[in-house]
């Protein structure tokens, strides 16, 4: 291929327009206030211009865009929820979750770092660190100077994290941390770490670990087909001096990092939705330009079905996060709800990215459209946050009362 070759794809794919328009069969933006929709329609606008032209090639290159970290920064994606005091938005929790949606509907891999940022590493110095770590390090994740990762998951205790080694001993004026995690997104390149380890009693606790601190490392992990365009990574320590102050006095036990989960699990609720939105619009178009016998295949039975079903289940996964995000602002979703929501919306990105592939036929493999990014990232987002089938015993657990993983 000759460099003008490459060049003239270039100027194609950064020009090629975003054509994006976003179904709302059940017409639900009746039930957004004007600053949910604002909050929407500026973070859309904004994944138009600057994610879509780009994402296709950082996907195809296995690179982080780490330009965008600034333009998550002035969106508010980072820390919606957070008190403006602490340089969060100050959102509710419906603006959280569009926020996500659109976010994800440009690529999960730019949603996975926004969420870990705000529900991973922000949210649990709000709920559980004091006041001066909140001032420290809050309002600097906020405005992305600095990026953060969450490290709970270890490379041989996944489901069941209460089976931890990394450990911490209490070494008088700091604690001595070992171990490590796996799977961690965004940690090559963060600032800091909210790491949850087990103390000499047996009690998990959270510290915050900072970049930098001697025998903490963050390899990169390599060779992903899934979230090309986001950065994981482990988590190694080394006999770290984590000074005592940086340890999260009101977390203890598994509910600390569980809260943040919960956290993660809703915006994943609302964000897999967006890329099954996208999808469906993608092949929604497709159907009507793609001509075959003599006319558009939107036109044949088969189809239709397919895409009368994505977007019936699309619209259900709709309303069922909007009511998820009503229970939230009153602060009345549980924990089981949110998994149910989490699981759903997977489910149904999975099925319409599959179908919508089918549909583009051979042009469904290739990066000239968004289906087949979409289809590698969710295989990622189906496992973690909880794996598909946790999050099924999770709500079996809640309706029987008996607990079938335990």
């Amino acid at each position: 291929m000759s460099f003008e070759t490459e060049k003239q794809q270039d100027i194609h794919r950064s020009s090629k327009k975003d054509l994006y328009e976003a179904p709302d069969y059940y017409l639900i933006d009746e039930l957004l206030s004007d600053e949910h929709k604002l909050v929407r329609d500026s973070v859309r606008n904004w994944v138009k211009k600057e994610v879509s032209p780009v994402i296709e090639d950082f996907a195809q290159k296995a690179q982080f865009p780490k330009h965008l970290i600034p333009g998550l920064a002035d969106i508010g994606a980072f820390g919606p929820t957070i008190p403006a005091e602490y340089g969060g938005a100050g959102l509710d929790y419906i603006s959280y979750g569009l926020i996500m949606q659109e976010i994800e509907r440009g690529d999960s891999g730019i949603r996975s770092t926004a969420s870990v940022q705000g529900s991973l590493v922000m949210y649990p110095i709000y709920a559980y660190g004091s006041e001066e770590q909140k001032k420290k390090y809050l309002p600097k994740l906020a405005s992305g100077e600095f990026i953060g990762c969450f490290g709970l998951t270890e490379p041989d205790h996944g489901s069941d994290p209460g089976s931890m080694i990394t450990n911490i001993k209490d070494k008088g004026d700091h604690y001595l941390l070992n171990g490590a995690k796996m799977w961690i997104s965004n940690s090559p390149f963060s600032d800091i770490a909210i790491v949850w380890a087990k103390n000499e009693e047996g009690v998990i606790k959270g510290l915050i670990v900072e970049k930098g601190m001697e025998g903490f490392s963050a390899p990169e992990i390599h060779g992903k087909w899934s979230l090309r365009a986001s950065a994981s990574g482990e988590l190694v320590f080394d006999n770290v001096k984590v000074p005592k102050e940086n340890l999260l006095p009101n977390a203890s036990g598994l509910k600390g990092p569980l809260g943040c989960l919960n956290q993660a699990r809703y915006g994943i609720a609302w964000g897999a939705l967006g890329a099954a939105m996208d999808c469906y619009d993608t092949a929604l178009r497709y159907s009507k330009e793609r001509k075959q016998f003599g006319r558009p295949i939107g036109g044949f039975q088969l189809q239709q079905k397919k895409l009368a079903e994505m977007i019936t289940e699309i619209t259900k996964g709709q309303l069922l996060v909007w009511r998820l995000g009503v229970l939230r602002n009153e602060n009345r979703a549980t924990p089981a709800q949110i998994s149910m929501a989490k699981r759903n919306s997977v489910e149904t990105a999975m099925n319409v990215a599959r179908e919508a592939r089918q549909m583009l036929g051979g042009m469904g493999i290739t990066g000239e459209y968004p289906v087949m990014r979409h289809m590698m990232n969710l295989e990622s987002v189906v496992t973690y946050e909880g794996t598909h089938d946790i999050h099924l015993l999770i709500t079996g657990m809640d309706v029987t009362g008996m607990a079938a993983f335990e």
